[in-house]
């Protein structure tokens, strides 16, 4: 992965290399990723067009967290939660949040709040496809957008509070 200035850059192969990363996002997640000293939980916002990855990216967050059932696209349910053991014994939970058919902010907003508490309750990383949805982009989130680059895929990841 590529750094520049607290913003990181990769270029992704396949569906393997996205979740791989999606793996790799759960430690940074779990190990200080979240604002820090608030109830918020860690929380990451996928960002990228239909087809871009995002999904397949939380399948590999989930994986990483102990998750074994079976990840799909939450976009007719709006929102899924799962709940794990990780390779380290731990207890893990994961919030999985679509706002794509959520077309006014305010109800995306609502939806946002409601499941933001309920990751916060249950200690959960959450993971929300379509942010741009939302009237705000909420604090302490990193922002990781997947775009098509011919015929692999490039994830550009912004850590909290980032100026980019």
């Amino acid at each position: 992965m590529e750094q520049s200035a607290e913003i990181r850059v990769c270029h992704l192969a396949d569906a393997a290399a996205t979740a791989a990363l999606g793996r790799e996002l759960a430690s940074l997640l779990l190990n200080g990723g979240g604002p820090g000293g608030g109830a918020a939980p860690p929380t990451l916002l996928l960002q990228g067009e239909l087809g871009a990855g995002k999904t397949c990216l939380v399948q590999g967050l989930a994986l990483a967290l102990g998750i074994d059932e079976p990840i799909t696209s939450p976009t007719f349910a709006l929102a899924q939660h799962y709940s794990g053991r990780g390779a380290d014994g731990e207890p893990h939970a994961l919030v999985h949040l679509d706002l794509y058919r959520l077309e006014q902010p305010a109800a995306a907003a609502e939806l946002f709040a409601q499941e933001e508490e309920e990751a916060g309750a249950l200690g959960a990383v959450l993971a929300v496809e379509w942010p741009e949805r939302l009237p705000w982009l909420p604090d302490g989130a990193w922002r990781l957008e997947l775009q098509h680059d011919g015929d692999r895929r490039r994830a550009v990841l912004r850590p909290p509070h980032s100026a980019a």
